[in-house]
């Protein structure tokens, strides 16, 4: 018998593979699980350290962002309006919100990098090579929306309530109200035209296919208004502004799904 040799007493082994050889490799579905919940750790510390960044570096060039985002809000107010602020820590907090939203804009192709190579594991190993073209494309859709939402939209709905001063009644708005709905507007259009990386992914899952979302459009643009009017000013143009593009990526996701879906059974 060699040396540290288990005996051999003619009994088969019951312990399992893992319990009887303790340096064994068997991949037990805890084991991976567990592993997924460490990589989605990595992933998320990741992204939490390329928000920190993001903010510092738009912190060190606040003044500059400020002026873009609200100067051309006090240009709009009649009678050479401005923007004013009550309470002594309000300026300071609308300069840390603004960082931050710019931050996190600077940070998401970091997000979204770490986001695609967490789920190609559930994808297969080809889906690995889209990592590029995926973190391209959901940013530059994203960056898109959000400069619809500050070229076109906000200026327009910023008029449509300017317009309401008059000789007796002056618009003096406050820069916290005003910096919080214009990034609900900035964050929402941005998001709103990721849509056609969304259906990439559905129809990839064989969730939904083209011919799925032709069947389905009177009911998406029943939804597109009815996410405009939650989204944006009571004005139907600025409704209208965020519908007619929700409606335009829709068709762009029809184009997706039928060049990436996959077919479901018995769909014809």
């Amino acid at each position: 018998m060699r040396a540290g040799a288990a005996p051999d007493n003619g009994l088969p082994s019951v312990l399992p593979a893992h319990l009887a050889d303790p340096d064994a490799d068997v991949d037990t579905g805890a084991t991976s699980w567990l592993a997924r919940l460490d990589d989605a750790r990595r992933r998320l510390t990741r992204v939490a350290l390329a928000l920190v960044a993001g903010f510092l570096v738009a912190f060190a060039f606040i003044n500059p962002i400020v002026n873009f985002v609200v100067r051309p809000l006090q240009t709009a107010l009649p009678d050479g309006g401005r923007l004013i602020y009550t309470e002594p820590a309000e300026y300071f907090l609308l300069d840390l919100k603004i960082a931050a939203l710019v931050g996190a804009i600077l940070a998401s192709p970091v997000a979204l990098w770490q986001f695609w190579y967490f789920v190609a594991v559930t994808m297969g190993t080809r889906a690995r090579r889209w990592a590029i073209g995926f973190v391209v494309a959901a940013t530059t859709l994203f960056l898109a929306g959000a400069a619809f939402a500050h070229f076109v939209v906000f200026p327009w709905a910023w008029r449509f309530f300017a317009s309401f001063a008059t000789g007796y009644i002056r618009f003096v708005p406050k820069v916290a109200e005003t910096f919080g709905l214009y990034a609900k507007m900035v964050l929402a259009f941005g998001l709103v035209f990721e849509m056609p990386i969304v259906v990439f992914f559905l129809a990839r899952a064989g969730l939904v296919t083209h011919r799925t979302l032709i069947r389905q459009a009177r009911i998406a643009t029943l939804l597109a208004f009815v996410l405009a009017a939650l989204l944006t000013p009571p004005d139907v143009v600025s409704q209208v502004l965020l519908a007619g593009p929700i409606m335009l990526l829709y068709g762009v996701g029809i184009i997706v799904a039928w060049l990436f879906g996959r077919p479901r059974s018995g769909e014809d």
